[in-house]
């Protein structure tokens, strides 16, 4: 038989019950230190009680792995909630740039650019190389390695809405083509804020040399109906040869430009909406500006071509009288009504005009084309592509653009005054308007209906 002698059991990682025989009960309780899962009994005073017990280091020590255990959970879980908390966004000033910027070409002739070469030759946009302003933008001039000068715009980055604003040059103008609108060369974006690359237009705009506080050109009364004739044909290639079709909702005499020749060329497609065809856009914000806002879309926020149309009606008017189309607080189109209701409105045309025009009755027709094109009820005011064609029956042949849809269109209608001639005595029966842009009624319907609107004395 072997006997025990207090030996020493300690960290052993033993488990289970210690025997309660005599010879394990002489046994200290140091010896079965370390031993976590060991169930110890004693009957003597060396466990400080009379009758057996377990001992309480087991116990203790299991709580303390357990309340470790949910802690390191608890810190788990907390870093996985962290991760997935969504980013909140950087200042735009501290946003590293993702990679250089690019420069997308459009066109041929800034295929051997980069964007690099556009920043060197404008010194980095510098302000000796401003050209103008717009309300969310800046102009400069670059001249190409080739030596051709293209016009630069930097849209501003802190608005929010010049990203919307870039978007939608690229989608209107970015895909299109017409000798009346400008041509967009290329894009970029970068640090400086999005960039556009349009043609250089060497005479500035109409706006510039209305009203400019230079006014170095004068505009004899040729070059006003040029002008016009350009602005109109490039809204009506808008209207009725786009699929969607395109309404500018900016056209002003700032937006018109002019290039060595003095043809127009609209610009600034910023605010543009393409309409499907035979419908109207509802807008939640009514956009334009001030004196060339149609009042009819400012009611009822539904945006249709006759907007344009209004707003082409307001340009004309300055054209004809070189006054602004709103000057403190006096209107230009209420200004003409007024003149048109007692007969004094040629009392209002440029002194310019008066000495340029060999034929003051083609300016009245213009008035009266005018005041046709801001009729207060869209459904009144013609199409562009009417508009366009009495225009350019005001021109005198040498004057006339190369041969283009509307000037075929004109040419077919005849003689414009021997229409006006015999107009006072047709009826107007069965010309209906047309609001689709569906150029449905002859070029000779609509030189009658024309010349029978215009020749009545009230014309608001």
């Amino acid at each position: 038989m072997c006997y025990f002698h207090f030996r020493n059991l300690s960290y052993n990682n033993f488990s289970g019950h210690v025997p309660s025989s005599k010879n394990f009960s002489k046994f200290p309780m140091e010896s079965f230190m370390g031993n976590l899962m060991l169930h110890v009994y004693c009957q003597d005073s060396s466990c400080g009680h009379s009758h057996g017990t377990k001992v309480s280091i087991s116990r203790t020590a299991v709580a303390c792995m357990i309340l470790g255990f949910v802690i390191l959970l608890c810190i788990v879980l907390l870093a996985i909630y962290k991760t997935n908390q969504p980013q909140l966004p950087e200042k735009a000033s501290d946003k590293p740039v993702q990679g250089p910027p690019k420069l997308v070409v459009l066109q041929m002739d800034m295929a051997v650019h980069t964007y690099e070469d556009i920043m060197r030759l404008t010194e980095n946009l510098s302000e000796k190389y401003i050209i103008g302003y717009g309300a969310s933008s800046t102009v400069y001039r670059c001249d190409l390695k080739s030596g051709k000068a293209i016009a630069v715009k930097r849209l501003y980055s802190q608005y929010n809405h010049s990203l919307r604003e870039f978007e939608t040059e690229l989608e209107t103008i970015g895909s299109i083509r017409h000798r009346n609108l400008v041509s967009l060369h290329g894009f970029s974006l970068s640090p400086h804020g999005n960039l556009l690359f349009y043609d250089y237009m060497e005479n500035g705009s109409l706006w510039d040399l209305l009203h400019g506080p230079s006014k170095k050109v004068k505009l004899d009364w040729d070059t006003r109906l040029r002008i016009a004739v350009g602005a109109a044909q490039g809204l009506a290639y808008l209207h009725h040869d786009c699929n969607p079709r395109i309404v500018h909702r900016d056209v002003k005499s700032s937006n018109i430009l002019l290039d060595g020749s003095f043809e127009a060329h609209l610009s600034d497609f910023g605010i543009a909406k393409c309409v499907p065809a035979a419908k109207s856009h509802a807008s939640t914000y009514v956009l334009g500006t001030i004196g060339y806002i149609d009042p009819e879309y400012a009611r009822t926020s539904r945006l249709n071509e006759k907007s344009d149309v209004y707003s082409f009606g307001v340009v004309l008017l300055e054209l004809l009288t070189g006054r602004k189309a709103v000057d403190n607080e006096s209107n230009l189109h209420q200004l003409i009504l007024s003149k048109a209701d007692d007969d004094t409105v040629m009392e209002a045309v440029d002194p310019e005009v008066s000495v340029t025009c060999t034929d003051m009755n083609l300016v009245r027709k213009a008035f009266q084309l005018a005041l046709l094109c801001t009729k207060r009820h869209p459904a009144d005011r013609p199409t562009m592509h009417e508009v366009a064609r009495v225009l350019l029956s005001l021109l005198p042949p040498a004057a006339k653009p190369p041969a283009s849809k509307a000037a075929a269109a004109s040419a077919a209608a005849g003689d414009y005054t021997r229409f006006l001639a015999t107009a006072a005595d047709l009826r107007r029966g069965g010309v209906a308007d047309d609001d689709t842009g569906d150029n449905s009624s002859s070029d000779e319907q609509w030189f009658v209906r024309f010349g029978e609107v215009i020749s009545k004395h009230t014309l608001s």
